[in-house]
């Protein structure tokens, strides 16, 4: 019963790493999905969200408004780790229940936690193995520009806003290197899916 975080810059291909685990037979956990969920209408988390800073964070229909939480929290320290305090520990118990359900299901299952924030938020959480979706910051900032329409500017800014590439690194078990096709991509992740039985004991037995 493996647990695995994966995590990755944005537009390093992260996803496309989740989505071919997932192809192979692993259960992927998906934080940002984990995150909307303990967010939704009526939860004790967005009351306290609310709470803290103000119903301009609502739509019309009590639902959270990303952009304009996001818009009060980007870049001010103070007010993201606010916010984290109140989202994270609901995360934590969320994401933990969803692991348990998971392997209570099947006690062999390969669990996948697909965490953006894995550096910030997660990293001393007991993974077996910490897996990297890695490309270069000019590449994922073309990525940015010419497949989710930003400007240069903007997606220099978000990359710019997460923890440095390095940081990531330093903490991978498996870098898989997102720079090339999509089929290289995938074939790396297959390499480590065949990998992974004799990882994992290697891990274990240390």
């Amino acid at each position: 019963m493996p647990l695995i975080a994966l995590t990755g810059g944005i537009a390093a291909g992260k996803s496309t790493v989740a989505s071919r685990l997932s192809e192979l037979g692993a259960v992927v956990v998906d934080a940002d999905q984990v995150v909307r969920d303990v967010q939704s209408v009526g939860s004790p988390v967005l009351d306290r969200i609310a709470e803290e800073f103000g119903d301009g964070i609502l739509t019309v229909d009590g639902a959270l408004d990303r952009a304009a939480l996001g818009s009060l929290v980007f870049g001010d320290a103070d007010r993201l780790a606010v916010l984290n305090a109140i989202v994270h520990p609901a995360v934590r118990e969320e994401s933990a229940r969803r692991f348990g359900q998971a392997f209570a299901a099947d006690p062999d299952a390969v669990v996948v936690y697909d965490v953006p924030l894995l550096v910030e938020a997660r990293v001393d959480d007991p993974w077996e193995l910490v897996v990297v979706a890695h490309a270069p910051a000019e590449l994922r900032e073309q990525r940015l520009v010419e497949l989710r329409g930003m400007s240069p500017q903007e997606a220099a800014s978000r990359i710019g806003s997460q923890v440095p590439d390095d940081a990531r690194l330093a903490i991978a078990d498996v870098v898989i290197d997102t720079a090339g096709t999509l089929a290289q991509t995938r074939d790396q992740v297959d390499v480590l899916w065949e990998a992974l039985p004799l990882r994992i004991a290697a891990r274990r037995s240390r």
